[in-house]
């Protein structure tokens, strides 16, 4: 089993984030079906007495029928023997790799969801259905800054997983996890159910030490999630989808009671633009939030959001949006840190107004901007990474410096188009490209020349203890 872990200090606490559901987390497909000790294989089981019934057996029934298992297979290249490479032979080999996750119908044509990062690099993908069936499936659209994908497969008529919505969660209410954790290690397609309660709501998870990564806006539970329920649905009480389950902490890799799923509002909204285009439109205001200056990770849970700098000819500048403002709401959402915005704007639509209430001096102003479509970069890839000159983060350089990171990418000297650009300076540590932790300046070049050549990216950097994000499209 492969399990991607991800060290974070939180409030003093150390812990560790595995990605469920990583290619390579499933168990052999060509295991037997397990039959209850006792029961003969042709054996009808009797229907339920429907005083056994409860809320959640009806939910489950609900949705169940929708998910899916998720089957990929990779191409690596892997160094073949050295006594071959003596006598002049092939320096690499290329071998499959298999790899399982979870998904769910969402539309009645074959119209699938799942995580970004169940079926990242995959060279085939299959679909196998509650009843066994199996479906080649091709991908729509992948957004791996959300860590979201929609597949599709040649089908009718197919079982849909309603969908709820995530913006009204009340914390205390049922929760269930549906999908199929190591795959087909317990024997058979039908997905697993677990039970927890709704233990929070709109969590950011903000990687720090080894390993180090970041999430935002997310969903809690302590419903268990283990690898390969990736990308399966998260239940309400009511039957209906409220997130997509991603991510858990775990010092084993396994559930400990902290699981996280992105919510199905802004899922759903990504799943229908990946249907109608096969890319994300990122949206963009043109406002950059000041990074509080305080090194105290609790006051700076509370600082509020100053607009550091307003794009020339951004939606905010045509508002009128200043900078100093420091805004309080978006909607009737208040915000009381950087966190609290990205949120925000990850659930924003190109092309939709949004009204911000500001403070500038003693006043309070509303004020109205339309969400435009987040503009590229004004040069190409190879000349953004010569314009950030980065070194990989050593022992020496974290206690010189007093990084939290462990591991990452150090800006040595950036130019100031990009600073402006990009909003990153000199001494940013960047930790995570996407939903891929970076632990050296290497991979931060590789990161950016692959990412970028797919669509908008999201980097995540340390400056001040804290990290922060920045979202840009390369041409």
């Amino acid at each position: 089993m492969i399990v991607r872990r991800m060290t974070f200090a939180v409030s003093g606490v150390l812990m560790v984030l595995a990605l469920a559901g990583v290619k390579g987390c499933g168990g052999d497909a060509d295991a037997g079906v397990a039959q209850p000790r006792g029961s003969p294989a042709n054996e009808v089981a009797p229907a339920a007495p429907e005083e056994r019934r409860t809320p959640i057996t009806r939910a489950v029934a609900r949705v169940a029928p929708a998910v899916v298992t998720v089957q990929t297979e990779a191409v690596e290249r892997v160094a073949t023997d050295p006594i071959e490479q003596f006598f002049g032979g092939r320096q690499f080999s290329e071998r499959a790799r298999a790899g399982l996750g979870s998904g769910f119908i969402m539309r009645a044509d074959g119209v699938i969801v799942t995580n970004a990062h169940v079926v990242s690099g995959a060279t085939r993908i299959s679909i196998a259905m509650r009843d066994g069936a199996s479906f080649p499936a091709r991908t729509l659209g992948i957004d791996e800054a959300n860590d979201l994908a929609v597949l599709k497969i040649d089908a009718t008529n197919l079982p849909v997983a309603p969908l709820g919505r995530s913006d009204d969660l009340l914390v205390g209410e049922w929760a269930i996890a549906i999908g199929n954790p190591y795959g087909f290690l317990l024997g058979n397609t039908e997905p697993t159910v677990t039970t927890g309660v709704i233990s929070g709501t709109g969590r950011n998870l903000v990687g720090r030490a080894e390993g180090a990564g970041a999430y935002v806006d997310m969903i809690q539970t302590d419903a268990s999630i283990n690898p390969g329920n990736s990308g399966g649905p998260l239940v309400n009480g009511l039957g209906e989808v409220i997130g997509v389950n991603s991510s858990i902490y775990s010092p084993t890799g396994s559930s400990v009671g902290l699981e996280f799923a992105i919510p199905i509002n802004r899922a759903r909204r990504i799943a229908e633009e990946l249907v109608a285009t096969g890319r994300v439109r990122r949206p963009w205001l043109g406002i950059r939030e000041a990074i509080p200056e305080t090194t105290n990770p609790r006051e700076a849970l509370d600082l509020g959001v100053t607009v550091e700098a307003v794009a020339p000819g951004s939606p905010a500048a045509r508002a009128g949006m200043q900078v100093g403002d420091r805004i309080l709401r978006a909607g009737a959402r208040p915000l009381r840190n950087p966190f609290d915005w990205q949120a925000v704007v990850l659930d924003l639509r190109v092309g939709d107004p949004i009204t911000l209430t500001v403070r500038r001096g003693n006043r309070e102003l509303p004020i109205s901007i339309t969400v435009a479509d987040l503009p590229e970069v004004g040069a190409e890839k190879v000349e953004v990474l010569r314009e950030l000159q980065l070194v990989t983060v050593t022992p020496a350089i974290r206690v010189e410096r007093n990084l939290q990171t462990r591991q990452g990418a150090l800006i040595y000297q950036v130019t100031d188009r990009i600073s402006r650009d990009l909003g990153l300076q000199a001494g940013d540590v960047i930790v995570q490209i996407n939903n891929y932790p970076i632990a050296s300046a290497d991979e931060a070049a590789r990161a950016i020349d692959v990412f970028g050549s797919r669509g908008p990216v999201r980097m995540f950097f340390e400056r001040g203890g804290r990290v922060y994000s920045t979202d840009f499209v390369m041409r």
